[in-house]
C-alpha cells in the first residue's frame, strides 16, 4: 500500500463527495421539508427550484474542492439555476436557513466522505465554502435590493417630473 500524499488525499475525498452529490442534496431538501415550515408552504414550483439551488450548491463545492483558492461564483454557480425574481419570493432569512441545512447535511456527512485522514480536512473545506456561500447569498440578495432601490428612485423622478409638467391625476396614478 502506497502513502497517502495531501493531494491525492484530496482528490479521493473530491471523487467521494461528487460520487454523493445527489444524496446529499436529496437529503438537504427532505430536511428541508422536515423542518422549515415556511418550505412546505411553498408551491412544489419554487420547492423544486430549491431543489436545484441545492444541488447546484454541492456541485460548486465539488468544483471548489478541485481549486479551493478560487471564489465561489453566486449567480451563475450555486443560485443561477433560481429565476431573478427568487430574491423576491424567498427572503434572506430563509436562504440562510436553506444554507445553514445544506451545509449542515454535507458537515455530517463528511465521515464517510473523507479519505483516510482526511477528515480534518474535508470539515475545514466545508467550512471555508459555506462561508463563501452565506458572502455570495448576500451579493444576491444586496444586488436585489439595490435594483429595488434604483427602479424606485427612477419611478419617484418620474412622479415629480409630471407633478411639474401638470400631468392629469390618471397619468400619475400608475
Amino acid at each position: 500500500m502506497g502513502t497517502v500524499t495531501p493531494s491525492s488525499a484530496r482528490l479521493a475525498s473530491t471523487k467521494r463527495v461528487e460520487a454523493a452529490a445527489g444524496r446529499l442534496a436529496t437529503t438537504a431538501v427532505r430536511r428541508m421539508n422536515d423542518e422549515l415550515a415556511w418550505f412546505r408552504d411553498l408551491p412544489a414550483e419554487q420547492r423544486s427550484i430549491i431543489g436545484l439551488i441545492a444541488q447546484a450548491g454541492v456541485a460548486a463545492f465539488v468544483e471548489w474542492l478541485r481549486a479551493p483558492d478560487q471564489r465561489v461564483e453566486s449567480t451563475g454557480t450555486i443560485f443561477g439555476a433560481a429565476p431573478r425574481e427568487f430574491a423576491r419570493l424567498i427572503t434572506l432569512q430563509q436562504t440562510v436557513e436553506m444554507v445553514r441545512l445544506t451545509v449542515d447535511v454535507v458537515e455530517q456527512a463528511v465521515g464517510e466522505l473523507a479519505a483516510p485522514a482526511e477528515e480534518i480536512a474535508l470539515r475545514e473545506a466545508v467550512l471555508r465554502f459555506s462561508r463563501e456561500v452565506a458572502f455570495a447569498a448576500a451579493e444576491v440578495y444586496a444586488k436585489a435590493a439595490e435594483e429595488r432601490g434604483a427602479w424606485h428612485a427612477r419611478l419617484r423622478a418620474q412622479l415629480v417630473d409630471a407633478l411639474l409638467r401638470g400631468d392629469a391625476a390618471e397619468s400619475l396614478q400608475g
